[in-house]
């Protein structure tokens, strides 16, 4: 789904920040999404497994870049036999394709704290454009291990027939069982650890 990533983020570092990489920390990491349900409910899912890198130089942020990949057998709905269908050949078909990528094309300012990053997001092997909304980074602290940490949020919205998941139900009373907007939220925790 798209919007792959604080994140597919995803996932800028803040201005003071040093031109160096930090990569995503997959425990404290999300990727969400929310589609509507039989024309009348929202449901939301997550991926848990996040991965990746961010490379940003406050001097320059048009060079910034943001790699990210998700494991898609990761999803969770809260409803077993929902995740088996999302990750059967009618929607993921995650065991022939078991990651989804994103990779940042341009990053530019959008406002205070905000930016626009366009990228290339993968899903079942189909490439397509998106472009997040990313709010962030937060300021960064030190960890327990003397790491730097921050984070990101980054929101997007994709239709899921653009990346072949095509599957639907035609309800008796019209409509159907499952909406092709999906909204994506991506919240990426970033670090930085000290060289040894």
């Amino acid at each position: 789904m798209r919007g792959l990533s604080k994140g597919l983020a995803l996932l800028i570092v803040a201005g003071a920040l040093p031109a160096q990489e930090w990569q995503i920390d997959s425990a404290h990491s999300s990727v969400q999404f929310a589609v509507r349900h039989m024309m009348v409910a929202t449901v939301r899912g997550s991926f848990g497994k996040i991965n990746g890198k961010v490379r940003w130089d406050p001097a320059n942020p048009a060079a910034a870049s943001v790699e990210a990949q998700v494991e898609v057998a990761s999803i969770d709905t809260r409803e077993p036999k929902r995740d088996a269908h999302l990750r059967s050949p009618d929607f993921f078909d995650a065991e022939k394709f078991p990651v989804m990528t994103f990779r940042s094309t341009s990053i530019t300012p959008a406002g205070p704290g905000r930016y626009k990053m366009a990228g290339e997001l993968t899903i079942r092997g189909v490439t397509r454009p998106v472009v997040f909304d990313v709010e962030g980074p937060a300021q960064p602290v030190r960890g327990m291990g003397g790491e730097l940490r921050t984070g990101a949020t980054a929101t997007a919205r994709i239709n899921r027939k653009d990346f072949g998941m095509t599957w639907n139900r035609v309800l008796d009373t019209g409509g159907v069982a499952v909406g092709e907007e999906v909204t994506i939220t991506v919240d990426v925790a970033l670090v930085q650890r000290p060289s040894k």
